[in-house]
């Protein structure tokens, strides 16, 4: 048994690998650094602004690596940031930004929302449930460490 749940272990982290490779893929054809990518992703899965706290949970990336990817696209016009309560900052898309957006992170949306159509709602729904129990139960485990 320890044998097999360690090669399903390689195996679920090799796919994880692949998974990130594609969206490296999708970045390089988009001509974005994956950086700016999961930034762009991050305010187009919210609705053309954000708090600047949400793309760090969002995407993964550390703060430094979100700020230095934001201060690039402020500098392009692509977005501007605005105080929102206390520290927290709101990130707004310009109007260059949404166009931007548009052949960017949109294009990526679209194409994992194509991927995904060849499955079953409860496909879909099973996959979630599983990723979340996953996670619930690893994230017990790495602060356990």
């Amino acid at each position: 048994m320890a044998r097999n749940l360690s090669d399903k272990i390689h195996r679920i982290n090799y796919l994880n690998a692949e998974m990130e490779g594609l969206y490296h893929q999708a970045s390089l054809k988009l001509e974005i650094s994956d950086s700016v990518s999961r930034v762009l992703y991050a305010i187009y899965d919210a609705g053309e602004s954000c708090l600047l706290s949400d793309i760090y949970k969002q995407s993964g990336s550390s703060k430094q690596t979100v700020h230095s990817a934001v201060r690039q696209l402020e500098r392009d016009g692509i977005l501007y940031l605005e105080p929102y309560k206390g520290r927290a900052k709101k990130i707004f898309l310009t109007p260059k930004g949404q166009d931007y957006v548009a052949r960017t992170a949109a294009r990526l949306y679209e194409a994992e929302k194509r991927a995904f159509a060849s499955w079953s709602e409860e496909e879909i729904d099973a996959y979630i449930r599983q990723i979340e129990k996953y996670i619930y139960f690893f994230r017990q485990e790495v602060e356990a460490l």
